[in-house]
């Protein structure tokens, strides 16, 4: 059997997790590992009998790999995947797929036109509550979009998590805090299940749990093209947390939270029901249809896996690098409405937002990066 020969570019906690995942597929093989701590870089190596590299460019012209894995602090992934696609090979990038979406626009065009495999790790997509949800939008069981609220609050930080790598919660280093870093990945699914909204307004407290310059609390209110609504609340500084997402359309209402989901279908669309039936008071009567799923792993694997597919059979891909722009841009508008203090238009002025970013890092107090 043919394998992919990968390289991971950055050895940090997620290049390690992905280093244990491609080690243990059939058709797949660490070739080589990269990271600018030679020590760290030549243990690793020596872990997975591959080669070692400190300077990603030395190893895109060793030209030892299929595949590059790009796992790196997040400013790096738009210059890393940019040189590792004009070199010519496959390109697997870690979220957000850059920190920006000025900078997502140059790494997607990037892309364009080349035969290489270009995905993103958007690995929530893989699990079954999600997948199934998406299944009742696109199968117009839930009919038209009329409202969506996800509490987001389980991603609970120290300030040792901040602590624990110098370009963590900075402008200059990260790029942002819990809407880039952490809710990311729904708001991925949010753009995945429900479309893009035209206007976001954005409440994030900067540093409000956390000693950090960057958002750690987020309240966002989005507007959808056809008059739907959302509320979207997340942070880094609760606990115990929440994780409950709803999604109401005309003919019911989907309630996610834990291992759980309920589909509360109605007999009649709300909007028939509500210009037909002749009571005051009435409702449309209810089915609820209740769904119980084995708690999903962050699906990093199945991504891999899909991914190792594209390469050597053409399989359809999970996560196509492109579509990793819109949680980047919702992250940033969400942002970039807060610090305004107003309602942003979608799509986001990609240009506007990059130069509100370059200005808060040359006012950042923060002397790390």
């Amino acid at each position: 059997m043919k394998k992919v020969k990968f390289a991971v570019i950055g050895l940090g906690y997620i290049g390690n997790i992905h280093l244990e995942i491609i080690s243990k597929l059939e058709n797949a093989e660490v070739a080589a590992v990269c990271d600018r701590r030679p020590d760290h870089a030549q243990e690793t190596a020596a872990k997975y009998g591959c080669e070692f590299f400190t300077d990603y460019r030395k190893l895109l012209e060793a030209n030892v790999c299929d595949a590059v894995l790009i796992a790196t602090p997040h400013y790096q992934h738009t210059q890393v995947g940019i040189d590792a696609l004009d070199a010519g090979f496959h390109v697997l990038v870690e979220k957000p797929i850059s920190v920006h979406k000025a900078d997502a626009l140059r790494l997607i065009a990037a892309g364009k036109g080349k035969k290489q495999i270009f995905a993103a790790m958007l690995n929530q997509r893989t699990d079954p509550r999600y997948i199934k949800i998406k299944q009742l939008i696109d199968g117009g069981d839930l009919g038209e979009l009329v409202r969506v609220n996800w509490i987001i609050t389980d991603w609970f930080r120290t300030d040792a998590y901040y602590g624990s790598g110098t370009w963590r919660a900075t402008w200059a280093g990260e790029g942002g805090g819990v809407l880039l870093n952490q809710s990311v990945h729904q708001l991925d699914l949010l753009a995945w299940l429900c479309g893009m909204p035209s206007k976001v307004r954005g409440f994030c407290g900067l540093g409000k749990r956390h000693n950090i310059e960057v958002e750690d609390e987020v309240t966002a209110f989005l507007d959808y093209p056809n008059g739907a609504t959302g509320v979207f609340i997340t942070t880094t500084g609760e606990a115990p947390g929440t994780n409950r997402l709803e999604i109401c359309g005309d003919n019911g209402k989907v309630v996610a939270e834990g291992d759980r989901m309920t589909f509360y279908r109605n007999e009649v669309g709300a909007e028939e029901f509500k210009t037909t039936c002749k009571e005051g008071m009435a409702a449309p009567a209810v089915e609820a249809i209740e769904m119980t799923f084995e708690t999903a792993d962050p699906g990093h694997a199945a991504i891999i896996e899909n991914f190792v597919d594209a390469v050597l059979n053409g399989a359809e891909l999970i996560g196509p690098a492109h579509e990793g722009i819109d949680s980047v841009e919702l992250a940033n508008a969400i942002l970039y409405s807060s610090l305004v203090g107003k309602m942003i238009d979608l799509p986001l002025d990609a240009q506007s937002y990059e130069d509100k970013l370059k200005q808060l890092i040359a006012d950042s107090a923060a002397q790390r990066a």
